[in-house]
Parts: C-alpha cells; structure tokens; sequence
C-alpha cells in the first residue's frame, strides 16, 4: 500500500528564513528583494551578520526595555563581595593601639559576669568574651571627622607570634554545617558583620589573611559614637580552627588608599559562657597581681630589717679591763668573734678538719670506750646481786 503523499514541507531555508522575521521584524526589508534561492539566502544572511550582530541587537533592544521600565536590580549587588586585593594594612600588620591625629579609640558597653550575657569586655584584661553567633556592639569614636571614604577593617590574628603569620579561618565544622550560615557572608570568615549591606570581606593575596571591610559612618546627631556590629562565628575550643590558641582582634581606620589613622587591638575569647569566664581570669589576674605586690613588700622589709640590724651591729661599745693578762685574753676572744662572722660556716669546718684532721676519729673511739665500761659495770651489777641470793 502506498504511503500518502505529505503536503507540508520539509525544513527549508525559506523556513528559518520565516521564523528568523518573526523574531527580528526589521530584517524582513533586507530579504524582500532578494530571490529565494539556497545560496542567496544564506549570503544575504551572512551580510546581514556582518552588518550588525544579533546580539547586538537583542542587546539594544533590552537597553531601550530597561529604560522604559526603570533601571533592573540584580540580587548580585547586594551581596558582600570577596575582594583579593592586596591591602597594605594587612601585609604589615600591627598589634600595637595608635590613637593618631584623628583621637581613634574603641570602647566597649558595660556589662557584668552573669552567666546569661552573651558578651562581656574586661577593661583590665583588655579582652572581648563572646558566644558564638551572637552580636558584639563596638563604639567607634574619633576627635576629629576622617577624609570622605573612610573605612574601617576588622582582621583576626593569633596573639603568639608562633602562629602569627598562620590564617584565622573557621573549623571545619562550623564552615560546612548550615547553622550560623545563613548569612551573606562567606563562610571561611571568622569575623563577619550585621546590619550592613555595604561590608566587603577581603582575602589579601600576599598572606591570604581574611578581614572584613565597612565604610566609616559619622555618629548621628547628639551621639558620641558610631556603632559597628561584629560576630564572631566559630569557638576558640574548636578543633582545626583555633584550636585553644588566643587571637587578638584589630579594628583599623583607613583611607581609601589603605593609609592607617587610626589602630585599636583587644584579645577575644569565643565560648560558652562569656561571664564564667572573665570572671575567673579577672581573680585568677588579681591573685598574680597581689602575689607579685606581696613579694616585692616583703621584700622591701627584709632589706630595712637587714639594714636595721647592720647599722646595731656596727655600733662600738668600750669595754675597761684590769690588767693587761685580761686584755689580752678579751683581745683573742673578739678577734675570733669578728673572724667567724667574715667567714661562711663551711669554711670555719673545712678549716677545723684540716688542722685537726684526727678529732672526728679520737670522738668516736672515746664514746666507745666509754660504751664498753658501761656494759662491764653493768654485767658486774648483775653477778653481785646473782651472788647474794639465799
């Protein structure tokens, strides 16, 4: 049986060529004049691709699009950014505090040592307690305004200088489990920032060192401070991260160019209970306090008792002796005196040994002697009394 004959078309070039002027209207006046030849066709195409791409036009007409409807948002520019720039701050980085010019100086809000706090600054231990996650207010303050464009880098480095040049990075753990991060930041990043859209978290490509980047914002009317709110995102205890090593943190102010104005540095302790723990350093550091302030009184003192009784000792007293048999006999008696006090005690021995070398041995053969007449008495004691027994 024969098969029915099809009344459409097979694709064609004349097909395409229909459907590529539903797509771009105005190409249709380019191929009105020309035949619908195979040939033809695909040269006329392939000068019309040469005249002016179709991106390109599809990119004009999406221009004209956005124009009218207003400009598109893209989610991507609200995200932080990780920039790996190299920044001259972090390549020569500093733990020592620098007011400047500018009067730069962190404070911290007061709280107690409560167990329920979730963070908690000692002024003495110029140390920062937190919990994991949670937000950290510091007071930015500054006597005079900085330039326009100002920011402010907050990086992380261990206190030892044994692991100073090591990254402080995240553990493991806390970089891959979805709790704590859910934010916009990356998740290698120890130091993370709230409440701000505009941070920039930068990896320097010479030391690979992470910190994280605001602009510097004046304090609003009737206030003293700007406000900068940092979270800490992994425990001091965690394994593969800082595994138990103290870290400091430093707070920079910057121009855009990365010239320092300003430098703050505090230690930072992450863990379960913020208050326990400053507590007991705070008395474990008065304790040392005191013990060292207790040495160096008691010091003090035996140094006046020592020199108290020198000077008693110094004294001279006179003495009037009858007859010059005496004086001479008084005469030996004080020089010997002034001798043994000018002269340790192990040298007055190891000089008595030495001119008297048998004195030890004639000590020991006298007490036996006298050992031996005491046991013979004793055993003649004994047979007189046997003897006179009815």
């Amino acid at each position: 049986m024969a098969e029915p004959e099809t009344t459409e078309l097979p694709l064609s070039q004349e097909t395409f060529q229909e459907l590529w002027s539903l797509i771009f209207p105005q190409l249709d006046t380019l191929g009105e004049n020309k035949s619908e030849e195979e040939d033809k066709s695909w040269e006329n195409l392939e000068n019309v691709l040469e005249l002016e791409p179709p991106e390109a036009i599809l990119q004009e007409e999406l221009e004209e699009a956005g124009s009218e409807r207003g400009p598109i948002c893209s989610p991507q520019h609200l995200l932080p950014t990780v920039d790996t720039s190299a920044s001259p701050a972090l390549s020569t980085i500093s733990t020592t505090s620098y007011v400047g010019e500018l009067g730069f100086k962190l404070h911290f809000q007061q709280s107690g040592t409560a167990k329920s706090v979730t963070f908690t600054y000692s002024p003495d231990l110029n140390k920062l307690y937190c919990q994991l996650g949670k937000t950290c207010p510091v007071e930015i303050r500054v006597d005079q305004s900085p330039p326009v464009g100002a920011v402010l880098r907050a990086t992380a480095v261990y206190k030892s200088l044994e692991h100073r040049a090591v990254v402080v990075r995240r553990c493991p753990h806390h970089e891959n489990v979805a709790e704590n991060s859910e934010g916009l930041a990356p998740r290698s990043h120890l130091i993370q920032v709230e409440g701000s859209q505009r941070a920039q978290y930068m990896e320097d490509k010479t030391t690979e060192r992470h910190s994280v980047v605001v602009p510097y914002e004046s304090p609003q009317p009737g206030a003293e401070y700007s406000t900068v709110l940092y979270t800490y995102m992994c425990n001091i205890s965690c394994m593969g991260g800082m595994s138990r090593r103290p870290i400091l943190t430093i707070i920079t102010l910057e121009t855009q160019g990365g010239e320092v104005l300003g430098r703050g540095c505090f230690e930072v302790r992450v863990c379960a209970c913020p208050g326990r723990d400053r507590k007991n350093d705070e008395e474990n550091f008065r304790k040392r306090k005191a013990d060292h302030g207790e040495g160096f009184q008691s010091e003090v003192q035996s140094k006046k008792i020592k020199s108290s009784s020198t000077s008693v000792d110094d004294r001279v007293y006179t003495l009037l002796v009858r007859g010059k048999e005496r004086f001479e006999m008084l005469k030996k008696i004080n020089d010997s005196l002034e001798l043994s006090d000018s002269i340790p005690d192990f040298e007055v021995e190891k000089y008595r040994l030495k001119v008297n070398p048998g004195a030890s041995r004639h000590d020991r053969e006298t007490r036996k002697k006298e050992k031996k007449l005491l046991m013979k008495k004793t055993a003649s004691d004994q047979g007189t009394e046997a003897d006179g027994e009815p």
